[in-house]
């Protein structure tokens, strides 16, 4: 028996460890970000995305802390620290099965609501504010990179704007292809941007489900190792 408690042991403390190294590499790196201008120019990361970075700074600290109670409640052979880890890890497990659920079961408002987030950021395409222009500087850029134009419409979003510049004008060598329309008298991208990002986030989805069901996998895990330490230092 001792020697199986020592193994389960050594195995919980190696496993909480490298979990409490996971949490640790996530909260850094997202207070570096968070912090540092450079880093946020550098990975082009403005205000509006601040949220998610402050999301992955409770994630981290939350990894940490049940990485920590999960390492000490191994070696200390703490019962209390154990069940603390076995709680926390179970609340997170129930938390992400939840959001699967609710995410499948409301995909529909999900795209309805993404298509209001980008129905009210064609507003900034058709303004002439200072904060407008920024974005819509950024916002040309992905126009390039990904050959489309506007976000819901096509060149139309842009309203007024759209004789300003050069916006979604092809390149010489898509102007023969049928990636391109004419508008305006211009050959321009015909698709909208708001495609290309819906298309993405699909294309996506399987990763996230992939990832989402990897970290399933060791939580489970997780919970088994804590939950048979916990049931062998009783047994003593």
């Amino acid at each position: 028996m001792a020697g199986v408690s020592s193994c389960m042991k050594y195995s919980m403390f190696i496993f909480n460890f490298l979990f409490w190294v996971c949490g640790s590499i996530i909260l850094g790196v997202s207070i570096w970000i968070r912090v540092s201008k450079g880093a946020q120019q550098e990975l082009e990361i403005d205000s509006s995305l601040f949220a998610g970075v402050d999301l992955l700074i409770a994630v981290g600290s939350v990894i940490m802390v049940l990485g920590f109670l999960g390492c000490c409640g191994a070696i200390k052979e703490s019962r209390c620290m154990l069940l603390l880890f076995f709680i926390g890890l179970l609340l997170i497990l129930i938390l992400q099965v939840t959001g699967g659920i609710l995410g499948a079961v409301y995909r529909s408002q999900i795209e309805t609501s993404l298509n209001k987030t980008l129905l009210a950021s064609v507003g900034s395409l058709q303004s002439s504010t200072e904060e407008s222009k920024a974005f819509q500087e950024k916002f040309q850029k992905f126009e390039r990179t990904n050959k489309c134009c506007g976000l819901l419409h096509g060149p139309e979003d842009w309203g007024k704007n759209f004789a300003s510049n050069k916006i979604c004008e092809c390149e010489s060598n898509d102007s023969s292809t049928d990636i391109c329309t004419v508008f305006q008298d211009r050959y321009v991208y015909k698709t909208p941007c708001g495609n290309v990002i819906v298309k993405y986030l699909k294309d996506h989805l399987l990763i996230i489900m992939g990832i989402a069901f990897g970290l399933a996998v060791i939580e489970i895990l997780g919970l088994g190792f804590s939950m048979s330490l916990y049931c062998q230092i009783q047994r003593k």
